[in-house]
């Protein structure tokens, strides 16, 4: 299998390029490579695909900073699994401890203050994952595959924490309440208190033989696997979220949920405005004047229109819903086609002749056109970024 290329050099941009080049430098890519403009090539067909990885990594800020540390394997969910580490990496300086993890997953461990019962459920922590869809897909819906890390049970000891054949014992400190209790002295006189129990932590129970995978936690952090439904009329970096997806509870409490961002590649072609979407198509000068019949791509495919006579350059025809689905709704936006006539930059004497005698036809100089004919010559401007 061949060695993949960095990613940089896939999309032409630098290592410091910020995410409006990245994005940019993606586009040009894909109008370059893109199957619909290349059929039947192979060799583009692979460009492309090489070029989208690209943006999938390059365009997600964590994937990007994982691959700028770790290069191809940093972005791998494959990599590592099952080897003890940490999101799909190697577990080289990824170790963790699982019970610092709970306490910051838990609002601040299993002892704090007393305020609350170690023992009672409590509900587990999200996690967050991305996605990234094409645009078609984006428009219209699709189904992904998510793959990503979550605390959940140790299948080695089923929860208990404790290795093969033991079990649990009552703390020999609080006598299996999860609670000491501290005498202090003050100018009132003694007073007690009682705090959770630092030897258990507050749980009553002591593991003396602990499970090997998960260290005495019940909890390991393990590789998930889901397909979500992604809506249509989804949006760049919206996020949907998968109920009960994240990590574990504890003690029996609810698993949180997996919130999915989701990045579209932008599209060669289209653009997106809201539930609208704009593309521009190019004529030639006797094609405006004249009028002509396009072949306009939509979402759909390819649809007949028929271009006036006396079109100006920057003219824009509207489709009615050819656009984007609105999300969570039957409805949907429009295709705004901007018309861009090509003023020819080399022409031949006898062509220049042809545009002279135009020109005196039309009772106009060739050379010295108005603020009026130049207005309606080059057209009416881009619609607003």
């Amino acid at each position: 299998m061949a060695e993949k290329r960095d990613y940089y050099e896939v999309l032409g941009v630098d290592r410091n390029a910020g995410a409006d080049e990245i994005k940019k430098a993606y586009r040009q890519a894909a109008k370059k490579y893109h199957p619909d403009l290349h059929p039947d090539d192979k060799e583009a067909e692979e460009k492309f695909k090489e070029a989208n990885e690209a943006y999938e990594v390059l365009s997600d800020p964590d994937k990007k900073a994982r691959y700028d540390q770790f290069g191809h394997r940093g972005v791998d969910p494959n990599y590592g699994a099952g080897q003890g580490g940490f999101g799909g990496f190697d577990g080289q300086g990824f170790e963790f401890d699982l019970g610092d993890l709970f306490g910051s997953m838990f609002g601040g461990g299993f002892g704090f203050g007393g305020r609350q019962n170690p023992n009672a459920p409590q509900r587990g922590s999200d996690t967050q994952a991305s996605v990234t869809i094409s645009f078609e897909e984006a428009a219209k819906g699709c189904k992904r595959k998510v793959d990503t890390m979550k605390i959940d049970v140790c299948d080695e000891c089923h929860g208990s924490g404790c290795a093969a054949g033991t079990s649990a014992k009552t703390c020999p400190d609080c006598h299996g309440t999860g609670q000491v209790t501290a005498q202090q002295r003050t100018p009132f006189g003694v007073i007690q208190t009682q705090r959770p129990c630092s030897r258990c932590k507050g749980k009553g129970k002591v593991i003396d033989n602990p499970c090997k995978k998960c260290h005495g936690q019940g909890m390991v952090r393990k590789p998930s696997s889901i397909e979500i439904s992604i809506p249509a009329g989804i949006d760049d970096r919206q996020v949907i979220n998968a109920r009960g997806q994240g990590n574990k509870g504890v003690n029996g409490g609810p698993a949180g949920d997996l919130k999915v961002v989701v990045n579209v590649r932008p599209h060669p072609i289209f653009e997106r405005e809201g539930y609208n979407v704009w593309v521009e198509m190019h004529i030639s000068y006797p094609e405006a004047v004249l009028g002509c019949e396009l072949q306009v791509p939509t979402l759909e495919g390819k649809v007949k229109y028929n271009v006036p006579a006396g079109t100006q350059s920057g003219d824009v025809f509207r489709l009615r819903n050819r656009g984007i689905q609105t999300l969570n709704n039957r409805g949907k936006g429009d295709e705004l086609v901007r018309v861009i006539v090509d003023i020819p930059k080399k022409v031949t004497e006898k062509q220049k002749e042809l545009i002279k005698q135009l020109a005196e036809e039309l009772g106009t100089s060739a050379n010295h056109l108005g603020d009026d004919d130049k207005k309606s010559f080059f057209g009416k401007g881009k619609k607003k970024k």
